[in-house]
């Protein structure tokens, strides 16, 4: 059984990364448009990918497995590591002279939708590079939807399935066939996209920024065409403006935004972690706006401006700045290391702890302590008007749990490394939770990530993956249960 399935999720695998390789002649055509040589080495990247994942899709062909959580488990780590890998070739082969363990940083922090980077020179990089970036987290972020809509509530380790009773107010399944719902879902992901590059365009960003930044931007991914990220276009508040609005669309549940825009359901907009996220959002951002006022006396609307823009770009785990959120006061540098916890919704493109992981542990918390009063009673744990099985908050508790644990082990082999310890600790949070830039000098949101060790790159990198993939279903596959039969 366990080969069957491994040898199933292999031939999934491969004929993704058949599609990836594919992809890479978009970017070719831009570096052969802009008249640069590296489209060359897409094409030949392309060919050589492709050319493997078809041998290894035909040699792994056969009837597939019945559908079980072992079978769904190995495909979502051998498809995330495939696209990390895939993604990584055409950088290796690039004219940038990047090390093996720059290439894998890169790729996964594009393909998990973090954002760190350890490329320097940004805007002087082809055309065809930056459009590869932007294109992997485009897609990446398309993963993170389905992986917690779809897979990861079927495996019961979290997420939200709106195919079942744990939403907010749908009693029945939201559309008739799960292929209707998909293609509905990728249609308002790619919509939202484009809405997105013409709001760009139309603040005054040139062209291929915007389409750059549009693919980054719904993703609540990061990467910029520009070294100093959006700080590149600080002086528009229009262009911020837009980001920030788009950045807080992809935090929102995808499902909910299709009902939304397709079934006109305002009632669906009722769902409690868009509201508890709502909520903390808008404390940070007020907040921090009043203490900027006060303590530097910037002009109010630059301080609303610059405060919504950075501290929804870190709740939403996106990584654009504008600034150096370190020079705003220790109370700035608390809150932002604070927010880098957070996330957005189950069901978007964000990282992070996630808005319902909130809701359900503080219904814990709140039924710990009644008990503590009344030993007896019968207290469920409720999300929104809706019972919450045994199942979830196992999920939720052991997911806490890991994530201190890990987060611990990460930044003792970074500060191993040489690191600081403010840089240390931040980057382990920040590539677990896939925020992209941390705090400090080194890897604030200024910084860079190429002066780090090489081991530490590769750290960082298992890191991202691990919060992508929202810890349990990398650390289930190491466990000896998993192998027997």
């Amino acid at each position: 059984m366990q080969y069957v399935a491994l040898r199933a999720a292999i031939h999934i695998a491969s004929v993704f990364a058949l599609y990836l390789s594919v992809a890479m002649l978009i970017p070719a055509l831009v570096d052969l448009y802009y008249g640069n040589d590296d489209w060359r080495v897409f094409v030949i990247s392309a060919f050589f990918t492709g050319g493997l994942a078809l041998a290894v899709a035909m040699a792994t062909n056969g009837r597939a497995p019945a559908a079980s959580p072992r079978l769904g488990f190995l495909v979502v780590n051998l498809l995330w590591l495939t696209a990390c890998l895939v993604g990584a070739v055409p950088l290796f082969a690039s004219s940038l002279d990047l090390s093996l363990a720059d290439t894998v940083f890169e790729a996964t922090s594009a393909v998990t939708a973090t954002g760190a980077t350890v490329i320097q020179g940004l805007d002087g990089l082809p055309p065809g590079l930056l459009l590869w970036r932007s294109i992997l987290q485009w897609i990446g972020g398309l993963g993170v939807i389905a992986l917690g809509l779809f897979i990861l509530p079927f495996l019961r380790i979290g997420g939200i399935s709106y195919f079942r009773i744990e939403s907010s107010d749908i009693g029945d399944k939201p559309f008739d066939r799960f292929s209707t719902f998909s293609i509905g879902l990728i249609s308002i992901y790619a919509i939202l996209t484009i809405a997105c590059g013409i709001a760009y365009s139309m603040a005054g960003m040139p062209g291929f920024d915007a389409a750059n930044h549009a693919l980054t931007t719904l993703s609540t991914a990061g990467f910029s065409t520009h070294d100093s990220s959006m700080g590149f276009y600080g002086e528009n508040p229009a262009i911020l403006w837009v980001s920030t609005v788009f950045m807080f669309i992809g935090a929102m549940p995808f499902s909910i935004l299709l009902l939304f825009v397709v079934r006109g359901r305002l009632d669906a907009l009722r769902d409690p972690q868009i509201r508890l996220f709502t909520a903390y959002l808008v404390a940070f951002v007020l907040v921090v706006t009043l203490y900027l006022r006060i303590s530097t006396e910037r002009p109010l609307l630059d301080a609303l401006t610059h405060t919504a823009f950075n501290f929804v770009s870190l709740i939403t785990t996106t990584g654009f700045a504008t600034e150096d959120y370190g020079d705003w006061g220790p109370f700035a540098i608390a809150a932002a290391f604070f927010a880098m916890f957070l996330g957005g919704c189950s069901g978007s493109t964000t990282g992070g702890i996630k808005a319902y992981r909130f809701l359900i542990l503080f219904e814990l918390l709140a039924n710990g302590l009644r008990r503590l009063v009344y030993p007896n009673m019968v207290l469920p744990v409720r999300y929104g008007d809706r019972p919450v099985d045994d199942a979830m908050q196992r999920a939720v508790v052991l997911y806490i749990s890991a994530f201190l644990v890990i987060w611990a082990g990460i930044t003792l082999l970074l500060a191993a490394t040489g690191l600081d310890f403010v840089s240390a600790v931040t980057s382990a949070l920040t590539a677990l939770t896939n925020v992209g830039p941390g705090l400090g000098p080194v890897v604030g949101p200024v910084g860079n990530f190429a002066s780090l060790a090489d081991f530490a790159k590769w750290v960082m990198a298992l890191a991202m993956l691990l919060g992508r993939l929202e810890l349990l279903a990398v650390l289930v596959i190491f466990t000896p249960i998993f192998w027997r039969r």
